[in-house]
């Protein structure tokens, strides 16, 4: 009698997906492995857009925040493009202190509402990473505020503010789509795409440059990743998601 093995998970529907928002703390979030279902997403013609609610001008020990904030905004429309994202929008918030809250929460429902998207993309919120890694604390936030926001975004009695800004309510999104959750529960098939990703991340240069001399190089990791969702998917290569329905 053969041993089964493990279960698979199964692989996301994506039909009827044709508008996506990524809501992001930081330049190079994305670029951590999402970034190839990104690519593989825009081949098929689905309209992808990156919303950053920092600059992540924190992010280099080197360099004050006034230069990298500008520097690392143009180096996440460069890492985008590699992908097929050409809209990239930055909501202002201060890197490394981002607070859940009302105000996150209204930023991002103005975003929701002004792209209109029928799913939503956002780093995890849980306190650790899928590979173990503690999660850092914007992440966390900007995902907790992300979810709201998507029921937000469809309320009009919720920031009317926004309505006399001219944001109609938009409650078309069905389901937000968590990175890098340790609790991942689809995955989507990027052989092939792969490669894109490595490019995107590639384009955060001085980003890169600011890191400790031991970390990988982009197209060292980004492949292993790659594979060792395609092992839980059953396919070469593969990014997962956790999938919370709306």
């Amino acid at each position: 009698m053969t041993t089964p093995g493990p279960r698979l998970l199964p692989h996301l529907d994506e039909s009827g997906m044709e508008r996506v928002l990524c809501v992001v703390a930081h330049p190079d979030d994305m670029e951590y492995g999402a970034a190839a279902a990104v690519a593989r997403w825009t081949s098929r013609g689905v309209d992808v857009r990156y919303v950053l609610v920092t600059s992540g001008e924190a992010g280099i020990d080197g360099l004050a925040p006034d230069l990298a904030g500008p520097l690392r905004e143009q180096e996440e429309r460069d890492g985008a493009a590699e992908v097929g994202v050409h809209v990239v929008e930055f909501l202002g918030h201060r890197d490394g202190v981002v607070e859940y809250g009302v105000p996150l929460r209204r930023d991002i429902a103005r975003a929701i509402r002004a792209h209109r998207p029928d799913t939503l993309v956002a780093m995890t919120a849980r306190e650790r990473f899928a590979g173990g890694g503690v999660n850092q604390a914007d992440h966390r936030a900007v995902g907790l505020a992300a979810l709201d926001a998507a029921k937000d975004a469809g309320n009009r009695w919720i920031f009317p503010e926004l309505l006399e800004e001219g944001f109609a309510p938009w409650g078309g999104i069905g389901r937000v789509l968590y990175a890098g959750s340790s609790e991942a529960t689809h995955g989507v098939d990027v052989d092939g795409f792969v490669e894109a990703s490595v490019a995107s991340l590639r384009a955060h240069a001085a980003y890169l440059a600011g890191l400790s001399g031991d970390f990988p190089a982009p197209e060292d990791f980004l492949p292993m990743m790659a594979a060792d969702g395609g092992v839980a998917l059953g396919v070469e290569s593969a990014v997962l998601f956790e999938v919370v329905d709306l």
